[in-house]
């Protein structure tokens, strides 16, 4: 693999981190909760053959500095498009693990303009989209944390990165038409996100692709990595080259 190059942007108060891999269109990882870039390592290797590859700590994750303020996924779609701006990338094809696919339709509906395209791995429009046996737990590890948080500044930090899956997101899925881009959403067999919520989500997008990984469950990228590329690539390759 290339070696990454490497910095942070300033916005505001906080320090966004990236690393930029290959050459070619600007492709964009965002990873999930509690995580950082690193989550994509079997990724940016394939990837990066053919394009620019730009991973991203989302803020008060990895690398990347919480500042202060607002703490949502429309705060963090802005952040991406600072990154952007920074490595003079006007439009990226975007792909979004998780929480980081919430960030992806964020930006998606805040910065149209900027995507050649929207790949969503395990997104969800809220709340209801996790499976129960999923969400009570960190709904219960949120509220313990939360409550800790008064003594605790790990704990309130956990609180609020599990308040993230907890109160967030709101998507209508009404809102999702005005997504005017070649589309994918991918998902596992057995994934933590209910399946006939990812279906809601394909749906409801003009156009978009549905794929399902067989006996897959949400990590599929990180444990699927050669299927979830292939998927991932032979996507990308059927668009249109885009035109500077």
């Amino acid at each position: 693999m290339r070696e990454a190059r490497h910095g942070w942007v300033p916005v505001g108060e906080a320090k966004i981190y990236y690393e930029v891999t290959g050459a070619g269109e600007p492709l964009v990882l965002l990873h999930g909760n509690g995580e950082n870039l690193c989550y994509f390592d079997e990724q940016v290797p394939a990837f990066s053959q053919r394009y620019r590859v730009i991973a991203i700590d989302t803020r008060g994750h990895g690398r990347s500095t919480r500042g202060s303020g607002a703490f949502c996924f429309e705060r963090f779609a802005d952040d991406v498009a600072a990154v952007m701006d920074e490595l003079d990338a006007e439009k990226a094809h975007l792909l979004g693990f998780s929480d980081g696919g919430n960030i992806a339709l964020a930006f998606a509906l805040r910065h149209p303009a900027r995507l050649r395209s929207l790949i969503l791995n395990g997104a969800n429009l809220d709340p209801s989209g996790v499976k129960r046996a999923i969400q009570l737990p960190v709904t219960a590890g949120y509220y313990a944390a939360r409550a800790l948080g008064a003594v605790s500044k790990e704990a309130r930090k956990k609180s609020e990165v599990l308040g993230l899956m907890v109160k967030y997101p709101h998507f209508k899925p009404s809102r999702l038409s005005a997504v005017h881009v070649p589309t994918l959403v991918i998902a596992g067999e057995r994934d933590m996100i209910r399946p006939e919520h990812t279906e809601l989500i394909a749906r409801s997008i003009p156009g978009a692709r549905l794929e399902i990984v067989p006996r897959a469950d949400h990590f599929v990228a990180a444990k699927m990595p050669q299927i979830f590329n292939a998927i991932v690539l032979d996507f990308l390759h059927r668009l249109p080259t885009a035109q500077p």
